[in-house]
């Protein structure tokens, strides 16, 4: 498994500072969050948008991991128009689909696919180990950066457990099926994949503690501060505010 795919590369935002990527990008997704309407997330999805090409991400992996996140928007959009009131396009049935209703998920998926692409475009052309040290530099609790580093230490390690464990099904014929025996059989590899998890994590645990381990961890680079970082702050400063000022603008609100 490799997590770092959009790290690799040298475009402009693979030299920010991680500092500067999460003090931007916090603000400018929670606005896009609250935003209502279509116009607005329509805005916010061109503008990230343009963040991911300007990044050099490459396509193919970009709808990749688009596909998988839409997958998830898919099912609101069978729900959700049947479920909110408003005037009826369609009827299946006793069910109506509302104008309002379609609106709704619209902005929804402009609004996730908007969030998915300025993170990947800001924080995925990051290493997971300089956010760590960046989340360290903006004073977050050590125990929750070591969560974060360890769960993308490791995750790598439980998916190759995970993927032993499942081969030794299928040499011993398991098949998989819709009756006890089939959810039987699974269980016991989420239980093992627990136990053998923990062993690990007190092996690695004690390895750690042998090499001086004292629950910090030092870096023999540090961050520094360029021009390029304080105009990029200052660009997503002004895009922020003029989409949060638009936003309550009545002029751009959108009634449903």
């Amino acid at each position: 498994m490799h997590f770092e795919e959009f790290a690799e590369g040298n475009s402009f935002f693979h030299r920010l500072d991680p500092r500067v990527k999460f003090i931007t990008l916090v603000p400018y997704i929670s606005v896009i969050a609250i935003m209502n309407g279509i116009r607005l997330p329509f805005l916010a999805l061109i503008v990230s948008t343009l963040m991911a090409s300007l990044a050099g991400i490459r396509t193919k992996s970009l709808f990749n991991r688009l596909i998988v996140v839409n997958a998830f928007v898919f099912f609101l959009w069978l729900f959700v128009p049947f479920s909110y009131p408003g005037n009826a396009v369609f009827h299946i049935g006793s069910l109506k689909a509302t104008k309002e209703g379609f609106l709704y998920v619209l902005s929804i998926t402009f609004k996730t696919n908007a969030i998915i692409l300025a993170t990947i475009a800001i924080l995925g052309t990051s290493s997971v180990l300089s956010l760590a040290h960046a989340l360290h530099h903006l004073r977050l609790p050590d125990k929750l950066i070591h969560l974060f580093f360890f769960f993308y230490r490791y995750i790598s390690v439980l998916h190759e457990e995970y993927t032993k464990l499942r081969n030794a099904m299928l040499i011993r014929a398991f098949k998989a099926k819709t009756d006890m025996r089939t959810y039987r059989a699974y269980a016991y590899l989420i239980g093992m994949l627990l136990v053998r998890s923990f062993e690990r994590s007190q092996r690695i645990y004690r390895a750690m503690l042998c090499r001086g381990f004292k629950g910090r961890f030092y870096v023999m680079s540090h961050f520094e501060l360029k021009r390029s970082d304080v105009l990029f702050c200052l660009l997503m400063a002004v895009i922020t505010c003029v989409m949060g000022f638009l936003f309550i603008s009545k002029e751009w609100a959108w009634k449903a």
